[in-house]
């Protein structure tokens, strides 16, 4: 599945093949938050210092390392 990801404010919008939407993901609050990449499969979104993996259900991945921002 390749979703497709629109980003409107601090919200991530994720949508199916078909344009519906699946998910919605909030990105922190800060000036550099928000989403900093995407594949077929996951969603990055930077959370203060943080870098979050969601995947395309807006499920957060907890399997993995989260990834620290250098300031």
């Amino acid at each position: 599945m390749s979703p497709n990801v629109i980003t409107r404010g601090k919200v991530i919008h994720l949508y199916d093949e078909r344009g519906r939407q699946i998910a919605t993901v909030a990105t922190g609050n800060g000036p550099n938050d928000g989403r900093t990449g995407y594949t077929s499969t996951t969603v990055k979104v930077r959370k203060g210092n943080v870098i979050h993996t969601y995947d395309e259900k807006g499920r957060h991945d907890t399997s993995g390392p989260h990834h620290p921002v250098e300031p």
